[in-house]
């Protein structure tokens, strides 16, 4: 691997705090927005607009988008369903959006109510809305080395999916093991599939760290070129539709991982461990990167 910058994609303040029940202030999630960013994020996942009746841990995203200060070299994504939820993010100036699809048919079922096909078929109508509008778009797709309710995930699915939303006209597409199964060869086959027929410029991995083996998979994706990385700071996060998934990978366990390979990230993990504990202590909670709590138990 040479010594190319590695783009890190913060999902903390969306994917990873969207499972937590504790409500928190919009303040507290603009505080640690602009803490991530204070510590060199420049890819940060901010909110979903999606109904507060299923995430309500969501239902400030008009505020928070509102408020968020815009800054230079930043990117700053909401996540939407739909296009109501396109059209709600757009009025209030989000210029980066991102939609999700899954490998699995029950899983879609459970997620967003529809088929695959029929998600796919809503998502080319909110894409096509984000490109007239100039917007940048991220696909993600779930599930794709297992699901909960369908076990294993033939790649096969997975590449529909993505090809899917890569002829749509998404422009980066994030491949996602939403409950956490997946090992590093099955990681890696999935990932020289992929690029088979999608740029491997344009795909990220999204690891959950349930069974240990995300930091695992991660390095092995590499090896195929991967070079645009998911985590959550702290590695907070689940999901509400995948009984048994845990918290994403941390952060700050990829960013110390890629900085002992020698590998470019723009980001200060002393600052990115400071933001990944506030948001802690604000939940109430314990840390869970193992290299946040080593750190901060030298000091």
């Amino acid at each position: 691997m040479n010594n190319r910058m590695i783009k890190i994609v913060e999902v903390g303040p969306r994917d990873g705090l969207q499972n937590e029940k504790s409500i928190l202030s919009t303040e507290l999630k603009l505080n640690l927005i602009h803490k991530l960013m204070d510590a060199g994020l420049k890819t940060i996942e901010v909110t979903s607009f999606v109904s507060p009746k299923w995430v309500p841990q969501m239902a400030d995203h008009t505020e928070l988008v509102m408020q968020l200060s815009k800054v230079a070299g930043v990117r700053t994504i909401a996540l939407v369903p739909n296009e109501k939820g396109l059209s709600n993010a757009t009025a209030v100036g989000a210029d980066s959006i991102a939609v999700f699809a899954a490998a699995s048919e029950s899983f879609s079922q459970k997620n967003i109510n529809c088929s695959i096909a029929q998600s796919l078929d809503n998502f080319k109508q909110v894409i096509a809305q984000a490109k007239m509008q100039k917007q940048w778009i991220r696909g993600y797709i779930s599930c794709v080395l297992g699901c909960p309710y369908e076990g294993h995930i033939a790649p096969t699915q997975v590449l529909n999916v993505a090809n899917a939303l890569y002829n749509a006209g998404c422009d980066e597409i994030s491949i996602g093991d939403t409950i956490g199964v997946g090992t590093a060869k099955q990681a890696q086959s999935l990932i020289r599939d992929l690029k088979s027929s999608i740029p491997i410029e344009k795909l990220a991995v999204h690891f959950h760290d349930t069974y240990g083996q995300a930091l695992a998979n991660i390095y092995a994706c590499m090896e195929e070129g991967i070079r645009i990385i998911d985590s959550s700071v702290s590695g907070l996060g689940g999901c509400p539709y995948a009984k048994g998934a845990s918290g994403n990978v941390a952060t700050e366990e990829v960013v110390y991982m890629l900085h002992g390979m020698g590998l470019k990230t723009g980001i200060n993990l002393e600052k990115l461990i400071n933001a990944g504990q506030y948001i802690c202590d604000a939940l109430n909670i314990k840390n869970r990167s193992k290299v946040a709590n080593a750190l901060l138990s030298k000091k």
